[in-house]
Formats: structure tokens, sequence, C-alpha cells
């Protein structure tokens, strides 16, 4: 029920009878009520017999409910005046507490001092025309088993709840991490080789701490990239050098001489979809061996390819023990579980593990051993087996739409894989104002301009293909054919 409570014009929404959660549920409304300033300083509440009449509940419960406002100081006794709303929590913050205050910032760091969240990625409810990047397909995702595997790990929690972890990860997950990627990427490395990151965001930052020296460190980046790696390395202090990229993956050629950290995606370029061809492969490791560099391999969704083979990945190749390989289990599973892991050379494996115990000592120790079951076994193989002939149907469904009703106006680019692909634009058309259109007619998608540092000359399309289903892409794509004449 949710009767609004006459003298507080608030809506009190409280469980059936009979719950034991009735006393709680109404506390902690009238708690956020004050907070929030719905329930003003000096306003006097209801006796307590009057609003357990009007929500149909004992007395007892509003009384208990009042009884731990009082005690929290949220509200106080006045005799026979009732219960008065305290003065002092709810007051909302006066107007010049909220404005910045001059030279305060100077204390910042400066690529903090303009710093604001970025909206993080998600498949969003309501939007039936989802073309967002980089959202992989909740809905397929094995729950059953997953809650399963959740309760077997909570049963064994007591034994691990008094103690701290191991800040590179469970023994058991690194094992299991080094298993997978053996045989998904061909990449033969041991438990010792694995740090488990929380996602690849994490790892990244770990790794600018401790290969970036502020002001001096020349870091080269593909442009277009991933912009949230560029806040990382911009926030570390590093000498961003943004490399541009073509139909053969990074420009090798244009790297600066000085760059001793290059990060690249080579199996399937962000947002570009293309991917480093063996010849550039070799010209990179030959680059970061002469120059005593290091590069960053990102392999985000290095599991879904669905034509041609794939080439070896730069950590297979690298003699030199220069390649740090990330990976991410938010595409292959579900962004919210925020697990990652980086394959490290020799060298540099005890400065991570120490970066990693300094950030936030270890990942959660349940959820790792909900992975690591659940990858031992065999569930991610047999999911990852699953979801890629689902999103090699909904790739081919996109293309061919594309081709059909966009042709005049855009030609796909990209290899066959990932959760993505892009189009260039052919002909003069402002892929903003494009974008705008497409959400007026319910299509979410993205322009490849939003991940370039550096403005290109061609404007493009970016279509993810993980929150969207087989069927709705054509209706999609037709209705964008429509907003482009």
């Amino acid at each position: 029920m949710s009767p609004n409570v006459s003298g507080l014009g608030l809506a009190i929404d409280l469980p059936a009878h009979g719950s034991r959660q009735m006393g709680r549920d109404l506390h902690q409304q009238l708690r956020s009520a004050i907070v929030g300033g719905r329930l003003q300083p000096g306003l006097r509440l209801p006796a307590t017999r009057e609003l357990a009449e009007a929500l149909g509940v004992s007395r007892n419960t509003v009384v208990a409910a009042y009884d731990l406002l009082l005690s929290e100081g949220y509200v106080f006794a006045r005799g026979r005046g009732g219960t008065i709303v305290s003065d002092f929590l709810s007051a909302p913050p006066r107007r010049d507490r909220l404005r910045p205050q001059p030279g305060r910032d100077a204390r910042l760091r400066p690529a903090w001092r303009a710093a604001a969240p970025s909206t993080p990625a998600g498949a969003q409810v309501g939007r039936r025309f989802d073309f967002s990047i980089g959202v992989p397909d909740w809905e397929s995702f094995p729950h059953q088993v997953w809650r399963r595997l959740a309760a077997r790990a909570l049963r064994g929690a007591p034994r691990i709840g008094a103690s701290y972890g191991e800040p590179e990860g469970r023994t058991a997950l690194r094992q299991a991490i080094a298993g997978h990627i053996s045989f998904a990427r061909a990449i033969a490395c041991s438990a010792e080789d694995v740090v488990v990151t929380a996602g690849a965001q994490q790892a990244f930052d770990l790794l600018a701490r401790i290969l970036v020296t502020p002001g001096k460190t020349t870091v080269a980046v593909e442009d277009p990239g991933y912009e949230s790696l560029r806040n990382v390395l911009a926030a570390a202090g590093a000498r961003l050098a943004c490399v541009p990229v073509d139909s053969d993956g990074l420009r090798v050629d244009r790297l600066p001489r000085n760059a001793k950290v290059i990060f690249v995606t080579p199996s399937h370029q962000y947002p570009l979809g293309v991917r480093l061809s063996l010849a550039r492969r070799t010209a990179l490791l030959d680059f970061a061996r002469a120059r005593n560099a290091v590069i960053v391999e990102d392999d985000y969704d290095g599991e879904f390819r669905y034509a041609g083979k794939p080439l070896d990945a730069l950590q297979t190749l690298d003699r030199a023990q220069s390649v740090f390989y990330v990976g991410t289990f938010s595409k292959s599973m579900f962004p919210a579980l925020r697990l990652g892991f980086v394959i490290a050379p020799p060298w540099a494996r005890n400065a991570l593990v120490a970066a990693k115990q300094l950030c936030d000592w270890h990942a959660p120790l349940v959820a790792q051993d909900i992975l690591s079951a659940f990858i031992a076994e065999g569930h991610l193989a047999r999911h990852v087996r699953k979801m890629s002939k689902i999103y090699s149907e909904r790739r081919e469904i996109l293309k061919n739409a594309l081709e059909r009703s966009c042709g005049d106006h855009l030609r796909v680019v990209g290899i066959g894989a990932g959760l993505h692909l892009a189009a260039h634009l052919t002909r003069p058309t402002s892929a903003s104002g494009l974008i705008r259109r497409a959400r007026d007619a319910g299509i979410w998608l993205n322009d490849w301009q939003q991940f370039a540092a550096k403005a290109r000359k061609t404007e493009g399309l970016v279509f993810g293909y993980g929150a969207i289903h087989s069927r709705d892409i054509p209706d999609a794509v037709r209705r964008l054919a429509k907003v482009m004449i």
C-alpha cells in the first residue's frame, strides 16, 4: 500500500501485513524523507496513533520507528508538542558552499582539476534499438549456474572471511585463467604470471603507476581509441602521443622515437574493428626491443572471432619480455563482475603486485572463488562457444541490413570479431547530427569521432550488437535509413 499520509504529503509504501520488515521500512522511508529535505526541519510528525491508523499498522510499529529516529537524532520530542523533525540534519547546503572556491583546486594535480566521472557503458532499460558499444548479452548468461556456484562459494566464506587474500589473486583463479587463455588465445603462461585486477580499467591504472614517470614518460596510444585509457594515463602524468590507425591497425611508422610505453588493441581495434597485421606486429615488437620500450596488449574481446584464422597474440610472439597482456571478463561474461587480469613479464611482476596491494589489497575473495569454479568446470568455455554463434549471427544480420538499407551512405569496415562493428559514412554527413536524429527515432549508437583524441577527416558510426536481439536489427536499420535521407 502507498497511502499519502495527511499532514506529511508523503507516500509511504510498506510491505504486506505480517512482514517483519514493516517497521524497518517505515523507519527508512521517514529517515530518507528527512535527509532529503521532503520533511522540513520543524515539521511536527503525526501522532503515533494517527499515523498507525492512516497506514493500517499497529501503533507499536510506528512507536518503534519514531524511537529509532529519535535515537539517531533525526527528530526530537517536545512533550505535548509531539515529535518534531530536527533542524540541522536535513537543512540543504548553502549555495555559497557549493560554488567552486577560486584557487582551491590548485592543490590538485592538473589532470584532476576538471575531471568528472564518465558515464559507464551499459544496456539501458526501455531502449528497443540499442547498439551501445561494449555491452554483452546479459539475458543469455547462465544465471542458474552462476547462482549455484555463488551459493557454494558463500558456504565456504567463513573459512576465508577472517584473513586478507593474496594481492595477485587466489591461486585457483590464477590457475584457471592461465588454462583458459592457453586454450582460447594460445598464450603459454602459468599461474605465477597472472595478476588479478578489478577489470581492465584497474589493470591500466596499475600499469600506469609502475611504468609512467610523471612529466617524463611518453606513452603512445591508438587514435581513435579507448578514452578512459587516455584519461588514466593523463592522470598518471604521462606525455601522450596519439598515433593514427588505418586498415592494418596502429601506424607503427608514426610512433614517436621516444615512446617508452605503447598501448594497442591488436586483435580487434577499439573502435574501428580492424586487426594489427602480422607485418605491423613484427615491426612493433622490433620497435620495443630496439628502444627498450614496453607494449600493453589490450585483448578486451579476443574470445569472439567469427571469420578467418586469428593471428598470434603479441604476448605469444614476444621474445624480449616486452609485452604486458591485459584481459577482462566484462565482454565474455558481464561488466558488473569487475574482474580482469594482467600477464606480466617476470621482471615487472613484483612491482605490479605491490601496486595492486597499495591500491585495494586484493579483489573480493568470494567473487574470485565463484569465477575460478566457473572457468575450471568448463562453463566459461561453453558460454563463449554459445555466445560466439549468437554474436556471429547478429553481426551478419546487421552487416547485411546495413548494406541493403544504408549501402549508399555506409561502408562496413573491420573484421568479423568482437561485439561491435564500425561503418564509414561515404557521403558528406554530420555523424553527430545523424546520431541525434537516430535517437529521436529510438535508435542508440555511437559516433566513432567520440573515441578520437584528434578530429578525424572521415566520419563513421559504431554499432554494438550485444544488447540488441537479432529480430530487432533489420527494423532498427530500416529506421536508421529513413533518418539518413
